[in-house]
């Protein structure tokens, strides 16, 4: 490994903050007012008069524009409160970037994917993205998970959240099982969507669910946000969200990221007028069971911060914090903090990792939410090198995405650090790609000729992967724990120019190369679960475990790779955990803009080791990324990166220097 002096550093990854202005309530709904941040009131769910007003609604503007289209809506905690296909909507969807492109997810056909599935996830995303403090669409999601940020801005890094795509997944440990009454967090089929067309919706200023569309027959996203679209989706959407609508102060379009603004819609003109929809039983279409997610009928939604949606205030060690876990049905904490399974962290030690974190999350400034001067809002995961679970808890109103997510950041810093982790990826099944096989069959045939006949069918080789990133850092024995990876040092190594956003230059080693690179098809972090996920898809395979599983037809073991059970997250905000030169787990923050990540998760481990004095600490300065020299170019990865100015009433800066 060649490791040289800082003269020339990867391009800085995006740095959030919040815009200033002024603003009111948004269409249909006040802003919160008061605390919003705890319990939501009784009536600040979704009704099963709510859920046909919005499918009525929905269903009207469709009509208007003589279009046929299926209608998801779900409540704040994922749980799928009714699905209406209009008669004559396509039952399927087709996956296609626009870039041209065969690979991953991207070119299956239509035919395979029913349309249920891409309206829910739709759905699922305006939710999981959006809190009191700020309301994202999919149009949000797709500006922000691509290889340019804004999209089509050469020589810009890539997207804050690239890569946040591929969490959610109904294979997750974390992620509720359909038995699981209507406790949340609830699986998205096929992750989050770029595609626009899934919008938050709100009583009171406060998220309550989300509403997903599918019209188009095509699961895409916006590949220009430079035009204005007259996206048929996103307008059923909108027409569907009225009287529910985000406030307006708190929309995507009055927040900026590194001097951008989101976007939130593009148009808004209806071609219906929503409150004078006709009433759901004239409706033309009627509701339909998806398996997994919802019978063939409308029900209400959970309210959040009741047992019942599986997140609550903490009553235990996060209680003074106002810290907020997740919960069984009898009201038990999920991931109360404990020991390590590998005996290596206390339960001392979990506990006051999480609540370090949680402290800092509670003074820093929030980047991604309004109104200015509110605290940040995240759910910080620690785990043990076996990747188990040693404790969970966030703020009260964090987006729900960055549950899983956060997890997804500790399994990721933890694997890519640990001494066993290229001889782990050596013994995984690759995966199986759906899209691009050499036979002449779509549709169901498709499904069938990838389970009968999987020879035929393009794979990819994890040990490839090794080879690729041990050549890329010039070191033989790289993945064997002689160095310590944070999520953004790793997300450097999976971008598909390098340095990021960098045109014309090779593709990390953990990236698909920009030939055949869309959204759909990343790269290693999708390879590691598209087995799993295809079947989950295909076959309503519902099982735990989502990284390093056995393709769908395949026999022999199906254990897959433990330490990363819900897969791994490719945007800063984790890092390993570490006693001496020791590793000895990982945490994982996510939720209000990845300096913001980073910080409450370096800072808060910093923190904690100063009042624990037990050893746990940072990684040895020493062994961190940030030493190595890549690519044959000189160019070092990055750390961590901490924002400036981070806490409300303090003017302090260079807050993690020296640690």
């Amino acid at each position: 490994m060649r490791r040289g002096p800082s003269t020339l550093a990867l391009l800085l990854a995006v740095f959030l903050a919040a815009c200033s202005g002024g603003g009111g309530g948004g269409t249909g709904t006040q802003s919160c007012t008061g605390d919003c941040n705890t319990q939501q009131p009784a009536q600040d769910f979704l009704t099963v008069a709510d859920v046909q007003r919005i499918i009525a609604q929905a269903s009207a503007e469709a009509t208007a524009r003589n279009a046929r289209g299926t209608i998801a809506v779900t409540d704040r905690v994922g749980n799928v409160l009714g699905v209406f296909q209009m008669t004559g909507a396509e039952t399927t969807l087709e996956i296609n970037s626009g870039k041209e492109v065969v690979g991953g997810l991207d070119g299956i056909a239509k035919g395979t994917i029913p349309s249920s599935l891409g309206a829910i996830a739709k759905a699922v995303t305006g939710a999981y993205l959006s809190s009191s403090g700020n309301a994202f669409t999919t149009r949000t999601a797709s500006q922000i998970v691509q290889e340019y940020f804004n999209p089509r801005e050469f020589t810009q890094p890539s997207g804050p959240l690239y890569g946040v795509q591929f969490s959610q997944l109904i294979c997750s440990d974390l992620i509720r099982r359909p038995t699981d009454a209507m406790q949340g967090p609830k699986a998205s089929p096929l992750g989050l969507s770029a595609d626009p067309g899934g919008l938050p919706l709100y009583k009171n200023g406060r998220v309550v669910g989300g509403i997903g569309v599918i019209a188009d027959g095509r699961y895409s996203l916006d590949l220009n946000i430079t035009d204005i679209d007259s996206d048929l989706d996103e307008l059923i959407a909108l027409a569907g969200s009225a009287g529910f609508s985000a406030p307006t102060d708190i929309r995507a379009d009055r927040i900026t990221a590194d001097g951008r603004t989101f976007r939130f819609v593009d148009s808004e003109s209806l071609a219906s007028n929503p409150s004078t929809a006709p009433a759901f039983a004239s409706l033309p279409g009627a509701l339909i069971a998806v398996t997994n997610y919802t019978a063939a009928n409308i029900r209400d939604g959970a309210a959040f911060g009741n047992t019942a949606s599986g997140y609550r205030a903490d009553t235990g060690a996060f209680a003074d914090l106002t810290g907020f876990v997740l919960v069984d049905a009898a009201n038990a904490n999920r991931f109360a903090p404990r020991a390590g399974t590998d005996g290596r962290l206390t339960a001392n030690e979990a506990t006051q990792v999480l609540r370090e974190a949680l402290a800092i999350a509670n003074r820093a400034r929030a980047q991604i939410r309004r109104p200015l001067g509110s605290a940040a809002q995240v759910t910080i995961s620690v785990v043990d090198t076996n990747g188990e679970v040693l404790g969970v808890v966030r703020t009260p109103d964090a987006p729900i995405f960055g549950t899983d997510v956060s997890l997804q950041k500790a399994r990721g810093a933890l694997v890519f650090s640990h001494p066993n982790f290229a001889q782990d990826l050596a013994g995984l099944p690759g995966p199986r790609f759906l899209a691009g096989a050499p036979v002449n069959v779509v549709g169901n045939d498709l499904v069938t000729a990838y389970v009968t006949n999987n020879p035929a069918f393009p794979t990819r080789s994890f040990s490839s992967y090794v080879t690729n990133f041990r050549t890329f850092v010039e070191d033989g024995n790289a993945l064997t724990g002689n160095v310590a990876y944070s999520m953004r040092a790793v997300g450097n190594l999976h971008r598909p120019y390098f340095p990021d956003g960098v045109a014309n230059t090779p593709q990390g080693p953990l990236s698909t190369p920009i030939a055949s690179w869309s959204p759909f098809n990343v790269g290693f972090q999708l390879d590691l679960v598209y087995n799993q996920l295809i079947k989950s898809i295909a076959a309503g395979d519902t099982s735990i475990g989502c990284a390093g599983r056995q393709p769908a037809g395949a026999t022999g073991s199906d254990t897959g790779f433990s330490r990363a059970r819900n897969g791994i997250q490719i945007f800063p905000g984790g890092v390993p955990i570490y006693r001496g030169s020791q590793l000895v787990g990982a945490i994982g923050v996510s939720g209000d803009g990845v300096d913001q990540d980073d910080m409450i998760a370096f800072l808060g481990l910093a923190n904690a080791g100063r009042v624990l004095n037990t050893g746990i600490a940072n990684a040895p300065a020493n062994i961190r990324s940030d030493l190595i020299s890549v690519g044959g170019t000189g160019a070092r990865l990055r750390y961590v990166q901490c924002p400036q100015a981070p806490f409300n009433g303090s003017s302090e800066q260079n807050v993690c220097a020296g640690l």
